[in-house]
């Protein structure tokens, strides 16, 4: 009897530590979520003040067709915010806005190299 009371109680301890590690998993991803959504209201509120509501609707139109180089953008033009390279154009009206685009578009080309085999 000693040795089923012994595999009993290593058996309750077992589920006991895998219900902890469940549960502190589920903490850390609720923590993860609840940062995420922190840093996105943040991002969302500094690109509300640097974007006019034109803007704002092309750079919407920009993350549905290419999500990667909106979030480039977005990162380029807080930091630019946030360095002071703006002050006097804020907020950027949908003019100076595609001309920033065209800037950033130039300039990835420029970047990228087409190999060819022959």
């Amino acid at each position: 009897m000693s040795d089923d009371e012994d595999l009993k109680t290593l058996r309750e301890q077992r589920m006991a530590e895998r219900a902890q590690q469940q549960q502190s998993q589920h903490q850390q991803e609720a923590m993860q979520a609840q940062q995420q959504q922190s840093y996105e209201a943040q991002k969302q509120m500094l690109l509300a003040q640097i974007l006019s509501s034109d803007a704002r609707a092309r750079l919407a139109n920009i993350k549905l067709a290419r999500s990667e180089f909106a979030e480039t953008l977005e990162m380029q033009l807080i930091q630019a915010y946030q360095s002071g390279s703006l002050r006097g154009k804020i907020p950027l009206n949908d003019e100076y806005f595609k001309s920033l685009l065209l800037q950033l578009q130039n300039n990835t080309q420029k970047r990228e190299r087409k190999i060819s085999f022959r």
